[in-house]
């Protein structure tokens, strides 16, 4: 299943007893965001505030807070699907070899051209538009935690083109309100929207567009969170996801085009070198970001439904619903890791490391010394190269399961031979590093170590009960009265 915009999503997850409607007034400063915390913490519904206090604007919070909503939201039984998906079309089970073969390989490449976006002449979300001192005093953008800035837009798609050639990116930057017609854009230098910003600065042009749409269809949000490889449409993996391309329609102010169906878009731009203190914010990691300077976004244009929602996303301490999004990401694009290292087995990136810190990966060891080179492969792919913690283990442990993966590492290594030190880039949010964005990185080789790695002492077995006892107890296990 597919759905054309948020509303659809929305209706969906009220009709499985998913989305809960909260009826009373509550106020956007704080009280949202600590039902909402309690809410995802205990594996809650989606809530629908329908009274804000001060605003006629509903506001939707923890949409895909949960592994089943995440599926709905991608309209898949299992996760794992999409990647396979994915593989399928750049890498077929059988590549075509021959001229029939490769004429036969024509209709996948055509039906992933059949998810290109769309140019519409208009949609729902300029059933409004206001150029005239446009303001965004009437959306209740949630000020989440105690010594935050300031009110944040946590769920925007932010849209940008690259100065060069022109292609579309599409990311998720929080984005702090000053007032009402300012917010910050908090994109980090390693992000391609601030590499397109870079470029503009070079080139001396002033201004850069950017549009912002608030409450697109769950496939396009996800898209914008997805590490894509550079080059590779969000819009395009979006309607891939949708099994439907999706409609864009061109911004009133700006040569950007957006989603039709979203519920709001903000339309301005930022400037060359202007810069304001954004933060601090309570972020994914559980700790607040520090105030720093980013780049200053001027609205110029409000389009929206007549009668929009309000999408927001609490992020803190986790568990928190970005958990179920890196979750999907994790088993979306093991695949294609897969592809440059086919001794992956498995991969988890759990929520307690915040998905950058911490990845556990299973390999199939064949040789000394593996472990070490996929640990310096993984820092070489992308944004994996923020990665603080590297753990591998052997191809028979359950990732899945961090206790039995601690195991593994508490008895496991030898500290001098089994753990590397490397230093490279970090992540813009990691308050342990000596330095911003620049740091040390670990990797531990919790695999079984051979006498070709230095292990000449003969390596003891795992404890497993016997097959004839497991299936015996298995067929008396009612008579024992346990």
């Amino acid at each position: 299943m597919s759905f054309t915009d948020l509303r659809a999503f929305m209706a969906e997850l009220e009709n499985r007893g998913l989305l809960k409607r909260i009826k009373i007034e509550v106020d956007a400063e704080l009280e949202i965001t600590e039902i909402s915390d309690r809410v995802v913490k205990n594996g809650g519904p989606a809530l629908l505030f329908e009274r804000v206090k001060g605003y006629n604007m509903p506001v939707v919070t923890n949409l895909f807070g949960t592994l089943e909503r995440m599926k709905i939201a991608l309209g898949v039984n299992d996760l794992d699907q999409i990647g396979k998906e994915v593989l399928n079309i750049i890498q077929p089970a059988e590549m075509p070899s021959t001229l029939i073969n490769k004429l036969k390989a024509l209709p996948k490449l055509a039906a992933l051209s059949s998810f290109i976006p769309k140019t519409v002449k208009s949609g729902p979300c300029k059933e409004l538009i206001c150029k005239e001192k446009p303001s965004l005093a009437e959306i209740p953008v949630l000020k989440c935690w105690p010594d935050d800035g300031g009110p944040f837009i946590t769920l925007p798609l932010v849209f940008t083109k690259d100065p060069e050639t022109g292609r579309r990116n599409v990311g998720m930057y929080r984005m702090q309100v000053y007032d009402g017609c300012t917010t910050g854009m908090h994109w980090h230098i390693h992000k391609d929207a601030a590499g397109h910003y870079d470029k503009k600065q070079k080139g001396g042009e002033g201004r850069m567009p950017v549009a912002v749409a608030l409450g697109a269809d769950p496939c396009v949000i996800f898209a914008a969170t997805a590490p894509l490889p550079a080059g590779i449409d969000e819009m395009l993996f979006a309607g891939f996801l949708r099994r439907d391309p999706v409609e864009l329609v061109k911004c009133e102010t700006v040569d950007i085009e957006v989603p039709a169906h979203a519920e709001i878009i903000l339309e301005g731009y930022v400037s060359e070198g202007e810069t304001r203190l954004e933060g601090p914010f309570g972020d994914h990691t559980g700790y607040y970001s520090l105030a720093d300077q980013y780049p200053v976004f001027h609205l110029t244009c409000v389009t929206r439904r007549k009668n929009p929602v309000y999408p927001a996303t609490i992020v803190g301490r986790p568990p928190m619903e970005d958990a179920f999004l890196g979750k999907a990401t994790e088993r979306i694009f093991l695949p294609l890791m897969r592809m440059q290292l086919p001794e992956v087995v498995d991969m988890n990136m759990p929520p307690e490391g915040v998905f950058h810190n911490c990845v556990i990966v299973s390999i199939k060891k064949r040789y000394p010394g593996q472990a070490k080179k996929v640990m310096s492969a993984l820092w070489g792919m992308g944004l994996m190269m923020l990665a603080k913690l590297i753990i591998v283990v052997d191809e028979g442990v359950d990732v899945q399961n961090v206790s039995e993966v601690m195991w593994r590492v508490f008895n496991n290594i030898d500290a001098k031979r089994d753990v590397m030190m490397v230093e490279g880039p970090l992540d813009a949010l990691d308050h342990s590093s000596p330095m911003p964005h620049l740091g040390a990185k670990m990797g531990i080789d919790a695999t079984r170590k051979w006498p070709s790695e230095g292990h000449p002492r003969e390596w003891p077995g795992d404890i497993i009960m016997s097959e004839e006892v497991v299936k015996l107890v298995d067929g008396k296990w009612d008579k024992y009265g346990i």
